[in-house]
């Protein structure tokens, strides 16, 4: 499982406070944290007004880079935001995200498809310019418009992280049907490319929110996600990611699952 850590986000509000008082060492333990809990990357969220994005993530990056060599994933809706910044990694990572909104894979994609990058990845949302489709059909007639965007700019699917956009499911009609129908059809047309989610958006408004997002993190991995942007310093979450990938046969002999549980990652902290 690619693990994407999500605690470096202006959105939350003590990193909004951290970002707004410009404390780096509450930032850089946070990216600290989460390397050390195995995170596969660090993403990396300013959430402040565009014509501060570009430097506020800049100084995040520094910030993150100064204790840790674990690639970045720059989260920016701005396409032109993650294009200046993207030189500011010292190692390729994630461009944070496109969708089929406007003009973004257009200014993303041929920047992926330099040969100099082409080692970074990208996030693409199932959504364009009618917003978030309601049907996993719309949902995937956006996944098909990327992919051959992605074709057309030579782009390989392992390159790609699809997000399907998990939604509340407190105001769904179906449950995760429409989510798994989306990962699972995509996960047989391209057995290459990466599926990712927020996981915690499945639990927005409902109690217990734990046990809700790690159920289905274990639905949605049955289905097909390979990626997850998640707290990794979460025991619960990532003892369901080993134990799924255990059970799904993806973890030959439950090595990687015994291994966790002697190196203390699995339960609770002590």
């Amino acid at each position: 499982m690619i693990i994407i850590g999500e605690k470096i986000n202006g959105s939350i509000p003590a990193v909004a406070k951290a970002i707004a008082d410009r404390d780096a060492d509450f930032i850089k333990n946070r990216a600290k944290i989460q390397a050390d809990a195995n995170a596969s990357y660090i993403d990396c969220c300013a959430s402040v007004p565009e014509n501060m994005e570009a430097e506020t993530l800049k100084w995040l990056i520094d910030c993150i880079q100064e204790v840790t060599d674990l690639p970045i994933s720059i989260d920016s809706p701005s396409p032109d935001v993650l294009a200046q910044v993207y030189t500011h990694c010292k190692q390729p990572g994630i461009f944070n995200s496109v969708s089929g909104e406007g003009e973004k894979i257009d200014k993303i994609f041929p920047i992926l498809a330099k040969e100099e990058n082409k080692d970074w990845q990208v996030i693409a949302l199932l959504s364009d310019n009618t917003g978030i489709p309601k049907t996993a059909e719309d949902r995937l007639r956006v996944f098909r418009h990327i992919m051959e965007k992605a074709e057309e700019y030579h782009i390989s699917p392992s390159r790609i992280h699809i997000d399907p956009l998990v939604e509340m499911l407190c105001t769904s009609e179906d449950g995760i049907a429409m989510n798994v129908e989306v990962i699972s059809t995509i996960r047989k047309q391209y057995p290459s490319i990466h599926i990712t989610a927020a996981i915690s958006n499945i639990s927005f408004h409902l109690p217990v929110r734990k046990l809700m997002n790690c159920c289905f993190l274990t639905l949605a991995m049955n289905a097909g996600l390979d990626s997850a942007i998640l707290d990794p310093a979460n025991r619960d979450m990532l003892g369901h990611i080993y134990a799924t990938e255990a059970l799904l046969g993806l973890d030959d002999y439950c090595m990687e699952y015994i291994g966790a549980y002697r190196e203390g990652l699995l339960g609770p902290v002590k």
